[in-house]
Order: structure tokens, then sequence, then C-alpha cells
């Protein structure tokens, strides 16, 4: 006889088998490493417990992400979502997400974010996918930077040296978050760790812009850029230096996973050739407080996106 499931926020007696259940279920060293530095974390984990031990799993948190409107809204992020093999296909994600739901709209969150790749898991809780546009080429022939610009691969990143520039950049960008000092001293540097590789523009010496960028063998993949608006020409160069690297590596395909935005588009000459647009529908939405018409106005924004390091 299957021992009864219990469905609740989860305890400290409940962590190791917890960590138990992600580790079964992802490979990633950052899931438990950003959890652990969550102060609220066990209210806003639900778990469902068999026999005394964890077997699923949905945890959220709350985070300021930028409306359609020029406001900012509070959303709950979910994340780690997990069920031991041995306890799937019972109906407990979907038990779980009720109750974080229920928990977010006490906490005031105006609606829910999530990226996944099994969205069918959640079409059920009244989750929406929604598709965020990129694009892909070959890499731009290798070009000297402009006058005045130097680019550097910098190991050791100052990250609060660039996060007003990050601020500036996604001022009115819809479904952006508003990254907090907390943001940038653990989730910014996990998520961009090496071997993802950051460069920093500065002309005439002054820090104007970065780049995020990811390589493997024949491929680039650009996932965050931020340039002071004063300073387009920042973008120039990064793109620039990321192209005279991909010939030096002798790189074939570039993946510039960026939003439809206008500064971006007109230097994203400096980084691709023959460009060709691409689809990322691993997000999704559910309304909480927010109208559904609130939520399709930030999808569907022009220039609105979600950079990695504020997946949760």
């Amino acid at each position: 006889m299957t021992a009864p499931v219990e469905f609740r926020p989860a305890m400290p007696a409940d962590v190791p088998s917890l960590h138990a259940t992600w580790d079964e279920a992802f490979t990633d060293a950052h899931v438990t490493e950003l959890y652990a530095h969550d102060p609220g974390r066990l209210p806003r984990t639900f778990v469902a417990v068999e026999a005394g031990t964890v077997v699923a799993a949905v945890y959220y948190l709350p985070r300021r992400v930028r409306n359609a409107a020029g406001g900012v809204d509070l959303v709950g992020g979910v994340a780690n979502v997990a069920t031991r093999v041995r306890a799937r296909g019972r109906g407990h994600i979907r038990r779980l997400l009720d109750l974080a739901v229920t928990a977010m709209a006490a906490d005031g969150c105006a609606w829910s974010l999530l990226f996944t790749g099994t969205s069918d898991v959640y079409l059920s809780s009244g989750y929406r996918p929604f598709t965020l546009h990129y694009r892909s080429g070959r890499p731009a022939a290798a070009a000297a930077p402009p006058p005045g610009w130097t680019v550097r691969e910098e190991s050791d990143v100052d990250w609060a040296e660039l996060a007003p520039v990050h601020a500036a950049f996604n001022a009115h960008r819809p479904l952006s978050t508003v990254r907090d000092a907390a943001d940038w001293g653990l989730r910014v540097p996990v998520w961009y760790a090496p071997p993802t590789r950051t460069l920093v523009a500065r002309h005439d010496g002054r820090t104007a812009g970065y780049l995020v960028a990811q390589w493997s063998p024949g491929h680039v993949r650009v996932i965050e850029v931020a340039a002071w608006p004063d300073r387009p020409d920042a973008l120039r160069a990064l793109f620039g230096a990321v192209a005279r690297t991909a010939v030096d590596r002798a790189v074939r395909h570039c993946t510039a996973r960026l939003p439809a935005d206008p500064v971006i588009e007109a230097a994203l000459p400096s980084l691709l050739i023959d460009p060709v647009t691409e689809a990322d529908a691993t997000g999704m939405v559910r309304p909480i407080h927010a109208a559904p018409d609130h939520l399709a106005a930030i999808t569907g924004a022009p220039g609105a996106f979600h950079w990695p390091a504020d997946y949760l």
C-alpha cells in the first residue's frame, strides 16, 4: 500500500531529503547554492512528503519585474520544481503549484513567471507560454575597435561597477528584473561564473558597457549586454571583439540571445552576418492579481526580455 502524501510548506527537517530530490533531478550546483542564500526560503518551498521523505518540491521567490506601462510588478518566480522518479505521474506538482500560487497571492504578487523545457506540466495550473525572439548567424568579419575604445575580458569582474550600466540600459525594458545588491553580489556571479566570459568596454578609460558570452567548439552564444544610453558605440565595440575572437578560433556560428532593441539591432552587423530569427518558448506566465491583458502587454512588448542571470 502506498503511504499517504502530505502537501505543505517545507520545514527544517525536510532539507536533507529536499536536497536529495533536487540532486536526483538537477545537475547544476547553483540550484542549492542560490536557494541556501534566501533567508525566507522554507515558507516559500512547498513539498510533497511520503513516509517522511520529500518526493516533490516547488519553490518560489518574489522578484521585481518591469511591466509594459513603465512600472514595476512584484512577481512570483517559480524554480526548483522537481519530482523523484518513483513519484512521477501522480499530480504532485499541480498540488504544490496550487499552494505556491495561494502564497504568492498573499504576498501581493501580481503574476507568476517561470522558465521550463516541459511546459505541459504547468498548463493545468494556469500557466501559459510566451515566446522571445533573438538572432543567430555567422560571425562578422574581424575589424579593429573604433578609436578610443578598449575591450577586455575580465576574470575578476567588478559587478558593482557594471550594475548601474545594466540598470540604465534596462530602465524601460518590460520583463526585465530590477536587480538589487544581493543579485549583483550572488546571483549574477553564480550564473555568469567561468567558463562563461565577461567583456568590459571602456571609452577613453570610462566604463561604457559589458557583454557576457559562452564559448563552445564552433559556437559562441552572447547572453547579456548593456551599455550606457549615451554610449551606444559600446555595443559595436563589444560585438566586434566577439567577432574577432570567433574568427581567431574558427567559430562558424554565433547566437545573439538578445532583445529586439533598436540600439542592439543597429550594432548587430558588428557581430553577425546574414542573421536569422530564432524563438525561445521556454517562458510561462500566470496571472494572480493582474489581468491577463496586463501580462500579454508585458510579454508582447517590443524589446521585452528576461536575462539568464535573473533565472531562479
